[in-house]
C-alpha cells in the first residue's frame, strides 16, 4: 500500500511497529448491507478493536508515554528502548481502562514503573489487565474525572510524569503527543480508502469522550473528505461534555454520576487541546440515549462478526440517530448519497486475552 500520510505520522507508526507487530494497520470494512439498512450510499467502519491491546488508545497513550520518558532521560526513543535504564520516573495517568493499558504498556516497553488511577466504577477484570502490564493501581472514589484530578495531584506532588489524555492547556505537549498517536488511524483510513478505490466519506460519526480521538481524526482527514466533509462527534445523553465545550470554546465541567453503558465515554470535562482542534474544523456534536448505544452493538454483530461495546459502537449509534431525525438529517446534509465513516474504537473486553 502506498502511503499518502505525512512523514510525522509515518514516523510514529514506524516507532510503534518496532515495538510489536500488533501495531500493524487495522482493517477498514466496507459494509454494504448496513448502508442499505441505513439508506445511504456507503458505510465504512475502521475496526480499532483489532489494534494492540484492543483499542485505538494503544496508539496515543503508548507513544506519549514513551516520548515523555525519552525527554526525561534526555535520550532518543530508540536508545531508551534499547537501554531500558534503571531509575526512570513513574508514568502516572487516570483511566477507565484503555488509556491505562496503553500507558502501562509504554512503561513496560521502556522498563519504567507505572501508576494508574481508576475510579471505583471500573470493573476489577479491567484493572487486572492493567496490572498484568506491570502497573500499580490506585483506586479513587467517584467518577473518571475524580481519577483525573487525583492523578494530576499525585504528579504535581512528585509521584511521576503525568501522561494524561485530557488537559486544560491547549498546548500541553503530552496530550498533543497522545493525539498525534491517534493520527495514525486517520492516515491509515486515507490510505485504505484510496487504495481500495472506495468513495471518500462525506460524514464521519465519531465518539467523543474527552475529544482527543475526534480531534485527531478531524485534523488527519481535513481537506480529504468529500463534500460536505462533516465531522460529527457523538456523546451519551448522560455524559455529554463536548457539546457545551464546543459551544463555549473552552472545557465545561459537567456534574453528575455520568453513568452510561458507553463506559469509555463517561467523561465530565472535554480536553482543551481537542476542543481547539474540533472548533477549528467546524465539528458538530449530537447526543444519543442509552437504548440506541446498546442497539448499535446489536446492529453491528451480524457484519463480519464484529464484537464491540456501546463505547466502541457509539459512532454508529450517532449515525443511526441522525438518519432517523429529520432535523439532524437536514442540518448535517445527510441523504441517500451520503458516505458514512464510523470508528469501532474498542474490542469487547471479554474477547481480550
Amino acid at each position: 500500500m502506498n502511503s499518502t500520510s505525512s512523514s510525522p505520522v509515518n514516523a510514529i507508526a514506524a516507532e510503534l511497529s518496532r515495538l510489536d507487530p500488533a501495531y500493524a494497520p487495522t482493517p477498514l470494512l466496507n459494509l454494504p448491507a448496513l448502508a442499505e439498512r441505513l439508506g445511504v450510499a456507503q458505510v465504512l467502519a475502521k475496526d480499532e478493536g483489532r489494534r494492540m491491546l484492543g483499542s485505538f488508545k494503544s496508539l496515543g497513550g503508548t507513544y506519549a508515554g514513551l516520548r515523555a520518558l525519552a525527554r526525561a532521560s534526555r535520550m532518543q526513543l530508540a536508545d531508551l528502548l534499547a537501554a531500558r535504564p534503571k531509575g526512570q520516573p513513574t508514568l502516572v495517568c487516570a483511566s477507565d481502562g484503555n488509556h491505562g493499558l496503553a500507558v502501562a504498556a509504554a512503561a513496560r516497553f521502556a522498563g519504567a514503573p507505572a501508576r494508574v488511577f481508576l475510579h471505583e466504577g471500573v470493573p476489577k477484570a479491567r484493572a487486572r489487565r492493567i496490572e498484568n502490564q506491570g502497573a500499580e493501581i490506585v483506586w479513587v472514589p467517584g467518577t473518571y474525572d475524580n481519577a483525573v484530578d487525583a492523578a494530576a495531584a499525585a504528579a504535581c506532588q512528585g509521584a511521576g510524569i503525568l501522561v494524561a489524555d485530557t488537559t486544560d492547556d491547549p498546548n500541553d505537549p503530552i496530550v498533543c503527543d497522545v493525539m498525534a498517536g491517534y493520527g495514525v488511524t486517520a492516515a491509515e483510513i486515507r490510505d485504505q480508502v484510496d487504495f481500495a478505490g472506495l468513495g471518500r466519506p462525506t460524514h464521519v460519526f465519531i465518539q467523543a469522550g474527552v475529544g482527543g480521538l475526534a480531534a485527531a481524526i478531524a485534523e488527519g482527514l481535513s481537506g480529504w473528505l468529500a463534500s460536505p466533509g462533516c465531522i460529527v462527534t457523538v456523546e451519551p445523553e448522560t455524559a455529554a461534555c463536548l457539546a457545551p465545550a464546543l459551544a463555549a470554546g473552552r472545557p465545561i465541567r459537567v456534574m453528575g454520576d455520568l453513568r452510561t453503558s458507553a463506559e469509555m465515554l463517561s467523561c465530565g470535562q472535554a480536553s482543551a487541546a481537542a476542543v481547539a482542534v474540533l472548533r477549528r474544523h467546524g465539528a458538530r456534536a449530537i447526543t444519543v440515549p442509552e437504548a440506541e448505544l446498546v442497539d448499535a452493538v446489536r446492529v453491528l454483530s451480524p457484519h463480519d462478526g464484529l464484537a464491540t461495546t456501546p463505547s466502541g459502537a457509539a459512532g454508529l449509534a450517532g449515525a443511526m440517530a441522525a438518519l432517523a431525525n429529520p432535523s439532524h438529517t437536514r442540518d448535517l446534509g445527510l441523504d441517500r448519497l451520503s458516505r458514512i465513516l464510523v470508528l469501532l474504537t474498542e474490542r469487547a473486553w471479554e474477547d481480550r486475552t
